[in-house]
């Protein structure tokens, strides 16, 4: 069973993804509302799959995928936010990122993402 981690200060967006991917046959998640909270999740659960806003209250999204990263230089993180400016999206993938999604999304698009990440 695939085990995905969200990482979105917004319940209700940590909500509809949950929803998405209830509905596509996800159903091990793991919950964070911070940064803090992710790399500690992160470490402890070991994730096959991290959903990461970039706009975040306490940290940017940004660092918590560096210091993800840097725990496993493997793992899958797919980027998610409002922010689509193009040095941002080549800074997350530069720094690993697996993919990147613009809000507002599509649920086909979320789920499409997930599938191509996790091949």
């Amino acid at each position: 069973m695939v085990k995905i981690l969200i990482v979105d200060d917004s319940m209700f967006m940590r909500r509809i993804l949950i929803n998405i991917l209830n509905k596509a046959g996800f159903n091990d998640i793991i919950e964070a509302e911070n940064g803090k909270e992710a790399i500690q999740k992160f470490k402890r659960e070991k994730p096959d799959l991290v959903l990461l806003d970039i706009v975040m209250k306490d940290e940017y999204g940004t660092d918590v995928l560096k210091d993800i990263m840097k725990i496993d230089p493997n793992a899958k993180v797919v980027m998610i936010s409002s922010v689509g400016q193009e040095a941002i999206i080549k800074e997350i993938l530069e720094s690993g990122a697996s993919d990147f999604i613009v809000k507002p999304f599509k649920e086909e698009q979320i789920i499409s993402v997930i599938k191509k990440v996790l091949k």
